[in-house]
C-alpha cells in the first residue's frame, strides 16, 4: 500500500462528509493506493458512522488527547508512507500531489505557511502569535524547518520505526519533528495556503497550545544538543559560539589539508562532520546508523562499521583518518592494528584526539563539560598522551611525521604507514639502543 491517511477526529461529521469523498477521488486518480484512518476522539455527532459510510476506517483513540490519536493512528497505518492531516478542511486534499511529488526529495515533507510562497488566511490574533511560535523553536531547536507546527505532513514510514513519543497534546507535532531529525531523517517544506476551518469549532486552545510546546520543548532541547543528535559535528562546525566555531574549522583545516590530493580515503568515525563532506573520493564509516543516514543527502559513499573490525580489505586506502573517535571506545590495540591494516605502504594515518599530558586539556575539559551537559566531555573514556601514543603507533611500523595541537590541547598526528624494511631497520635499532 502506498499511503496510510491519518484523520484524528472530535465531532466532524459534517467535514468529513466533504473531505472523505475528496481524498479518495484525489488518490484515486493519481493511482496512490491508499487507506484512510479515523482516529475518533470519541465524537458525540456520529462522526464514526459518516467515516464507516464513506469507505474510512475507524478506530477508536487508545490515549486521550491529539497526541494520543497520533500514536494510535501510526499504530494502524500499513502504508509505506504516513499522510496526517486535519479533518475540519483548513488542509486542502488537493495539495496531496504536490506533497507526494515531493516524496522522492526527503523523508518528512511538510505542508508550509511560511516558507516562500506559503500564505495562512487566519485571524491576526492566531496568524500572529503561530508566526513568532515557529519563529522561537526553529531557533531554540536549530531546525531548518519554519513551520514546525504544521500537522499537514507526509511521513516515510521508517520515520517512526524508533520514535518513542511522550506528547500528550498538540505540541507533539514539535516531538516528532525534532526526533526524528536528530535520528538523520531529511525534511522538505512545500509552500502551501491555509484557510480556516470549514464547520465546527477548534479544538486547539491558543494559550494552553503555547504554554505545552514551551514546556516540551525544553526537553528537546536538551535532543537537539546531544551527541547523539545526528547532526551534532555539523552544527558545532556553524556554531554560534566562538570557541567552539574556532575549534572545529581549526580541526578542519588541518585534518583536509594533510588529507588532501590522497586517492582513497577512509573516514573512520566520520560522525556528521564537515571533514568528510569536505573530501573527495572518501568513504564515510561509522557505528551511529543515524549520522550516517544523516550524511545520506550529500551522497557519500558510506558503511556501517565498527573500528575494532573494519570492513575492508587490506592495503583498500591511501589515507585513514580518525578524528575525535579513540577516546570515545574502550582501549583495545585492535583499532590501531585493524587502521594499519587497511592502510597500503606508505600511506598516510591521521589521527585526532586530546592529549590528556596537557595543562591546556585539563582545563578545558571540565569548563565544557559544565557549558555543554551531555556534551562529548561525559564520553570521553580512554585517555590518551602524545607518548602513549607514539609507542603504540611504534609498535605497528607506524611513524609520525607531523604533530599539531589546537589550543595546545587537542592532538592532531600525521603519520606514515612504514614498509617491512624500515620497520626491521627500526627493530634493530630498538635491540641495539636496549643492548646499550
Amino acid at each position: 500500500m502506498d499511503m496510510s491517511v491519518i484523520l484524528p477526529v472530535m465531532n466532524e461529521a459534517e467535514n468529513l462528509r466533504v473531505l472523505i469523498p475528496r481524498l479518495i477521488s484525489l488518490l484515486d486518480r493519481e493511482h496512490i493506493t491508499h487507506e484512510i484512518i479515523v482516529i475518533d476522539g470519541p465524537s458525540t455527532d456520529g462522526t464514526s458512522e459518516v467515516a464507516r459510510e464513506l469507505g474510512a476506517r475507524v478506530v477508536e483513540e487508545r490515549q486521550r488527547g491529539y497526541a494520543g490519536a497520533m500514536k494510535t493512528g501510526i499504530a494502524e497505518a500499513r502504508g509505506d508512507y504516513v499522510l496526517t492531516l486535519d479533518a475540519d478542511q483548513s488542509h486542502d486534499p488537493d495539495f496531496v500531489v504536490k506533497m507526494w511529488r515531493a516524496r522522492t526529495r526527503a523523508d518528512i515533507v511538510v505542508a508550509s505557511r511560511y516558507v516562500l510562497g506559503g500564505v495562512a488566511y487566519s485571524d491576526f490574533i492566531r496568524r500572529s502569535t503561530s508566526w513568532f511560535l515557529n519563529q522561537g523553536l526553529r531557533r531554540m531547536l536549530s531546525i531548518p524547518v519554519r513551520d514546525m507546527s504544521s500537522g499537514y505532513r507526509l511521513y516515510r514510514r521508517e520515520v517512526f520505526k524508533e520514535l518513542e513519543l511522550r506528547s500528550s497534546n498538540f505540541e507533539v507535532q514539535e516531538e516528532i519533528l525534532v526526533k526524528a531529525y536528530a535520528s538523520g531523517f531529511s525534511v522538505v517544506e512545500v509552500p502551501f495556503t491555509y484557510f480556516p476551518r470549514g464547520a465546527g469549532r477548534s479544538h486547539a486552545r491558543l494559550f494552553s497550545f503555547g504554554w505545552k510546546i514551551f514546556r516540551s520543548s525544553l526537553s528537546l532541547w536538551k535532543i537537539r544538543n546531544s551527541l547523539l543528535s545526528a547532526d551534532y559535528d555539523e552544527r558545532a562546525f556553524y556554531s554560534k559560539i566562538p570557541p567552539q566555531r574556532y575549534w572545529q574549522r581549526r580541526r578542519h583545516r588541518i585534518t583536509v589539508l594533510w588529507a588532501r590530493g590522497a586517492d582513497r580515503v577512509l573516514d573512520a568515525g566520520c560522525g556528521s562532520s564537515l571533514i568528510v563532506q569536505s573530501l573527495n573520493n572518501v568513504v564515510g564509516m561509522d557505528f551511529n546508523y543515524a549520522k550516517l543516514r544523516f550524511l545520506r543527502r550529500y551522497e557519500i559513499p558510506l558503511v556501517q562499521g565498527s573500528a575494532f573490525a573494519l570492513p575492508f580489505k587490506d592495503d583498500s586506502f591511501d589515507c585513514v583518518m580518525s578524528s575525535q573517535v579513540i577516546e570515545h571506545i574502550r582501549y583495545d590495540e585492535s583499532i590501531f592494528s585493524e587502521m594499519q591494516r587497511v592502510l597500503r605502504t606508505g600511506g598516510t594515518l591521521i589521527l585526532g584526539t586530546p592529549d590528556y599530558a596537557t595543562i591546556g586539556w585539563r582545563i578545558i575539559e571540565p569548563i565544557y563539560g559544565f557549558l555543554m551537559p551531555g556534551g562529548y566531555k561525559d564520553q570521553h573514556i580512554t585517555h590518551y598522551t602524545l607518548d602513549q601514543l607514539r609507542e603504540i603507533l611504534t609498535r605497528y611500523g607506524i611513524v609520525i611525521e607531523e604533530i599539531a595541537y589546537i589550543a595546545r590541547s587537542e592532538l592532531i598526528l600525521r603519520c606514515r604507514k612504514a614498509g617491512l624494511e624500515e620497520r626491521a631497520q627500526a627493530d634493530v635499532a630498538a635491540v641495539a639502543s636496549t643492548a646499550a
